[in-house]
């Protein structure tokens, strides 16, 4: 993918894992993107030590599994913010 298509795919991913961990107030468009990216770094990353396939493209398997890795993402920072 392009870098606008990492762009924009990491908003919708940042978007929605912010949505299903409660935090959509607090996070901006930036933070969307980003959590949204590393979520789709981290999650394809854990799929393919799985055997499966990671993100390959704008579809429907890569948003789930980028959302995933966003949620695991959101999940671990908000470990740390906690464990201070």
């Amino acid at each position: 993918m392009g870098i606008l298509m990492w762009i924009l795919f990491g908003a919708l991913v940042g978007w929605i894992a912010s949505i299903i961990k409660g935090k959509n107030a607090q996070m901006g468009a930036f933070a969307n993107i980003g959590v949204g990216i590393v979520g789709a770094i981290l999650g394809g990353f854990i799929v393919s030590l799985l055997g499966g396939d990671g993100i390959s493209g704008f579809s429907l398997w890569s948003l789930i599994v980028a959302t995933g890795g966003a949620v695991l993402f959101l999940s671990i920072l908000e470990a740390m913010h906690t464990a201070r």
